[in-house]
């Protein structure tokens, strides 16, 4: 049956052009009806996802008053449990008293059904029509979250479209299909399943997650670079020397290594949150904030981005050391795999803005550190008449992302004294924690969760952006599963594979002189997984 509610019909391919009238675009807006009648379907609701995440995001929404009254919450899987059985098994992932844990679980009920046959969808639909028959005359929402791999979204997708279709006739009624990522291993595959998805649900339905997306930082980089004057003019190729984007992490797979084995981190991190987090960074300025104008620049940016090529890329696998076990240590990792548990990668951008100016993706297990950060370099300053290299006084914006959300810059001041001419290199620091005192700032999965009740999809995955980023990485990662490139050895808890800084000082990365984080910190070295000199840690 098709959906009744008016959603905006922007252009779901780019190059198509294909666009609503303008009348229904200045119309568009996000919003839930208060008398909405939402039911919210996780399916995989026993598997660790669901439990880790998607409940504990959607009773985050449910304590602090975004989800409407009349919600119900019902869990699929093939497991056999009952509905207190669920709950017993999401309890201790929740927050709160144990009211307020009571209050949601008993929204919360279980259908057990497999995803192949007819019997269980059946079951499930029973489950949604009888609760949307007791509302009859309300706008009802169907929220279908896909806490599943996505080997099996198609035939998971077949039988929710054949048996649980049905939606009331009601104006401001709703369907939507929320999938996580990867969303294939290469452009060809991914295309495959885009075209499957797609012959059963259109695009307006269709929100593919990417939890970067839905960091607070994320967002705010959006804010920042397109609301403050002083930025614009010196966003560009003539004062920007390279841009580094870093994902950290100080653990290594944890017994998962055998998941992680089939993606690598090019596929696990770089190729969808890295790549996202450079087109906020890159993209022009969109003409409102409707989604598919947002997502167009973004297509954009990485449509401009050559594929990279081999000689740009290091990587590395983690080996035991610090009383941790290499990655080939875990059971559950093939022997001899040569899977990189680290990759640094650098991209060029083709357009007028960026031409030249290297962007370095950065992404490793079992560092030194956990952070996400972004990093951008400013070139020197022209005609320096003060004291010091102007080479190594650069000017630094960064921003934090995790953990500690920040954003600060790196400027040239005078040093406190007599002497004139005597410049050292201090920051304009904005700390969320300070800032925003007794603030929460929510995971990203509430936000995201939210959003796709709210119908917003502008921080969700586009078909034709999702088909961009692959074909940048795609030949590359071919070169990887087929053994062309070195995997070079380094030890846990180490900064990374020592070739990586080479990568990063053909970059053009300066480490800044001299510079210490105002609270006794040493200066930070320059490393392959974590930046330069002034790196807040």
């Amino acid at each position: 049956m098709s959906e009744v509610e008016l959603e905006p019909k922007g252009s779901i391919l780019l190059e198509s052009e294909l666009s609503a009238p303008l009348g229904e675009r200045e119309c568009w807006h996000c919003k839930v009806e208060k008398k909405l009648c939402l039911t919210v379907v996780v399916l995989g609701a026993s598997g660790d996802l669901a439990s880790k995440k998607t409940f504990p995001a959607l009773q985050f929404l449910f304590r602090n008053g975004f989800l409407p009254d009349n919600v119900s919450i019902i869990g699929y899987a093939r497991s056999p449990l009952t509905d207190q059985q669920l709950r017993d098994k999401l309890r201790p992932r929740l927050e709160g008293t144990d009211k307020e844990r009571d209050a949601f679980l008993q929204h919360c009920t279980y259908v057990q059904g497999d995803y192949v046959g007819s019997e269980g969808w059946q079951a499930l639909e029973r489950a949604l029509s009888g609760r949307e028959e007791k509302n009859r005359g309300c706008p009802c929402g169907r929220l279908y979250y896909l806490a599943l791999p996505p080997s099996v979204y198609p035939q998971v997708c077949s039988g929710l479209k054949k048996y649980c279709d049905a939606l009331p006739k009601v104006e401001g009624s709703w369907l939507r299909v929320i999938v996580e990522k990867p969303f294939g291993r290469d452009l060809a595959s991914s295309e495959e399943l885009a075209e499957m998805l797609g012959q059963l649900y259109p695009e307006s339905r269709l929100y593919r997650i990417d939890h970067y997306l839905g960091k607070e930082m994320a967002q705010n980089l959006f804010v920042m670079r397109f609301a403050n004057m002083f930025l614009s003019p010196a966003w560009n190729r003539n004062c920007i020397s390279n841009v580094q984007i870093t994902f950290k992490e100080d653990f290594g797979t944890q017994g998962r290594g055998g998941y992680f084995d089939t993606f690598g981190i090019i596929r696990d991190v770089i190729q969808n949150h890295l790549i996202q987090l450079l087109a906020f960074v890159a993209m022009e300025k969109p003409l409102s904030i409707h989604p598919d104008d947002l997502r167009d620049e973004k297509v954009k940016v990485l449509r401009c981005i050559r594929p990279v090529k081999e000689h740009q890329v290091v990587l590395g696998q983690y080996t035991a050391a610090n009383g941790q076990a290499g990655y080939t240590d875990d059971p559950t990792v093939p022997a001899g795999s040569k899977t990189p548990t680290f990759a640094a990668v650098t991209l060029f951008i083709d357009n007028d803005r960026w031409g030249g100016v290297p962007f370095v993706l950065k992404a490793g297990k079992a560092l030194n550190d956990r952070k996400a950060e972004i990093r951008v370099q400013m070139r020197p300053t022209p005609h320096f008449v003060f004291g010091g290299d102007p080479d190594r006084m650069r000017n630094e914006l960064v921003v934090r992302l995790q953990p500690d959300e920040a954003i600060y810059l790196k400027m040239i001041v005078k040093r406190p004294g007599l002497e004139t001419g005597d410049c050292a290199i201090s920051e304009l620091d904005l700390d969320y924690g300070k800032r925003y005192p007794g603030v929460v700032i929510p995971d990203a999965y509430p936000r995201l969760i939210l959003d796709a009740i709210r119908g917003d999809q502008q921080h969700f995955v586009r078909r034709d952006e999702l088909r961009a980023a692959w074909a940048i990485f795609t030949p590359l990662l071919h070169a990887v599963d087929e053994g062309r490139l070195p995997v070079h050895p380094y030890p846990y808890g180490s900064r990374g594979p020592p070739e990586a800084d080479e990568l990063l000082a053909r970059a053009g990365f300066v480490q800044n002189t001299d510079y210490k984080w105002p609270h006794g910190a040493a200066p930070v070295a320059a490393s392959p997984a974590g930046g330069g000199n002034g790196a807040r840690l």
